[in-house]
């Protein structure tokens, strides 16, 4: 059976991301779309309604192709269980109040057992000293 990968909203954002000269963004944007074409097909890809309002918003044009990329991805349910897990990220770890929607994005693959959480967003999520502690409570 393949993994199971909870695809988070910057890699996304990434696929969608207009060229730019910035070279540590444009890194980010190329190597995104290498992984994309060579790599997802070997995982079965998951996201929540949160990745769904997040790639909503935005450039309308955009938004519409986020949109259709995760279009047929299967979603994990955010029951209660997640939201428990997430609130509780948020009271006991380095998360400020204003990552809630990273917290249920963490919680939400953590709840439902996959394998990967794939995420550009180092400052909440892809962060070493966040992650100790959110070992911790999960």
């Amino acid at each position: 059976m393949r993994e199971t990968v909870y695809i988070e909203t910057s890699v996304i954002g990434y696929l969608t991301a207009r060229s730019t000269k910035n070279l540590v963004i444009a890194g980010n944007i190329e190597t995104t779309r290498d992984w994309w074409q060579n790599r997802r097909n070997d995982f079965v890809l998951y996201i929540s309604q949160v990745v769904l309002d997040e790639v909503a918003k935005g450039d309308t044009e955009i938004a519409l192709k986020r949109l259709e990329i995760v279009n047929e991805m299967p979603l994990v349910e955010l029951n209660q269980a997640v939201r428990n897990l997430a609130a509780q990220f948020l009271i006991r770890s380095n998360l400020p109040a204003k990552a809630s929607d990273d917290a249920v994005h963490i919680a939400a693959a953590t709840v439902h057992g996959l394998d990967y959480l794939l995420t550009w967003n180092c400052k909440h999520i892809a962060n070493a000293q966040i992650q100790r502690k959110l070992a911790e409570l999960s």
